[in-house]
C-alpha cells in the first residue's frame, strides 16, 4: 500500500524547505521529496549575499542545508527521492517515485525551474565561478569587469541591461543577425553605451584558469564562415531563459504556455483544491531565493487551512 501522509512537499529548495518549516511547526508532519537536485538551483550558487540574516553572505549549499536542518528540527521528513508520476484526479492524491508510492491529502509543488544552458563541458566546469544564469543573483560580483550575455530575446536584454549597473562592458552574443527581443527592449539595450553586440556568433568554449577557478574568456565561432575568435571577459551569463519543472503536472493543472503553474491571485492555490504551488515553478518574474521562501510560507499556511477544513 502507498505511504499515506497529510501533506507532501515536492522540492527542497527555499520554497520547499520554508514550506516544510511552517508545516512541521503546525504539526502537519510533512514529507519532503527532495527531487533530482536536492536543494534546487542554490546548490550551484557559490555565494549568496542578498538573503536577509547573513551579513557576511552564505554559500548556496550551506543556506539550503541550514533550511533543511531547521525543518527537520520541527519534525519534517526529507526523502532523497524524485516523483516520476502524479495523479491529482484521485483523492487522496497519488505520487509514484523511483523508490516508493505515496498518497496525501494536500500537496505543495515546489519543484522550481531550471535555467537553459548551452551544454558545453566548460560551461559546467565554471558554473558558479564566472558562469551564471541569474544576473540579479550574481551581478554584484562583477563590478568593474567585462562580461558576456548569451541570447537574443527579452531575457538576454533584461539581464544585459541590469548587469551594466556593475560591469564596465557587457557583450551580447547571439547566433543570428537579428535579435528576437521586443523592439522596446532592443532599443533600450542598443542605447546603453556599456552594451555591445557580437551577432552571428555562438560560444564554443568558455576559457579560464584552474587556480583559482575563474573565467578569463569565451571562444566564439562565426556561423557565417566558421572562423573563431576569443573574447576576453571575466564572466558569462546565460540569457536563454528558464524552464519550469512542471512536466509531471501537464494536463492536470492550469499552466501558462511556457509551463509555469498558474496560481490564484495573491495565493499559491492552483485550480485543484488541496494542491498549492510555490517558488520558481509558478514565478517567472522574480526567481529569487527570498521570494521563493515567501511563497513557500504562504503555501504551508494555505495547506494548513485547507487540511483544517
Amino acid at each position: 500500500m502507498p505511504n499515506h501522509h497529510r501533506l507532501i512537499i515536492m522540492g527542497s529548495g527555499p520554497a520547499g524547505s520554508t514550506a516544510a518549516i511552517y508545516a512541521a511547526r503546525a504539526e502537519l508532519n510533512p514529507v519532503v521529496l527532495e527531487g533530482l537536485q536536492a536543494g534546487g538551483q542554490l546548490t550551484i550558487t557559490t555565494e549568496v549575499e542578498n538573503y536577509p540574516g547573513f551579513a557576511n553572505g552564505i554559500s548556496g549549499p550551506e543556506l539550503v542545508e541550514t533550511m533543511k536542518l531547521q525543518a527537520e528540527r520541527f519534525g519534517a521528513i526529507y526523502r532523497p527521492d524524485e516523483a516520476v508520476q502524479v495523479d491529482l484526479a484521485q483523492r487522496p492524491f497519488y505520487i509514484q517515485t523511483h523508490e516508493s508510492e505515496y498518497t496525501c491529502e494536500a500537496l505543495i509543488i515546489a519543484t522550481g525551474a531550471s535555467a537553459r544552458w548551452l551544454g558545453l563541458a566548460s560551461e559546467k566546469k565554471f558554473m558558479g565561478h564566472g558562469v551564471s544564469a541569474c544576473a540579479t543573483c550574481d551581478g554584484f560580483f562583477f563590478r568593474e569587469k567585462e562580461i558576456v550575455v548569451v541570447g537574443g530575446g527579452d531575457t538576454a536584454m533584461e539581464e544585459a541591461t541590469f548587469l551594466t549597473k556593475f560591469a564596465t562592458k557587457v557583450t551580447i552574443v547571439h547566433r543570428r543577425g537579428e535579435l528576437r527581443a521586443s523592439r522596446i527592449m532592443q532599443e533600450k539595450a542598443m542605447s546603453n553605451p556599456r552594451i555591445h553586440f557580437a551577432l552571428h556568433k555562438i560560444p564554443e568554449e568558455i576559457i579560464g584558469e584552474e587556480y583559482p577557478l575563474r573565467v578569463t574568456g569565451v571562444k566564439l565561432r562565426d556561423v557565417r564562415d566558421n572562423t573563431t575568435s576569443v573574447l576576453s571577459v571575466d564572466g558569462v551569463f546565460m540569457g536563454i531563459g528558464h524552464e519550469p519543472n512542471s512536466k509531471l503536472f501537464q494536463g492536470q493543472l492550469d499552466m501558462e504556455p511556457t509551463g509555469y503553474i498558474i496560481t490564484q491571485s495573491k495565493s499559491t492555490a492552483t485550480n485543484v483544491k488541496g494542491v498549492f504551488a510555490a517558488g520558481d515553478v509558478q514565478d517567472h518574474r522574480y526567481r529569487q531565493a527570498i521570494t521563493a521562501a515567501g511563497s513557500g510560507c504562504m503555501a504551508a499556511l494555505e495547506a494548513e487551512k485547507f487540511l483544517e477544513g
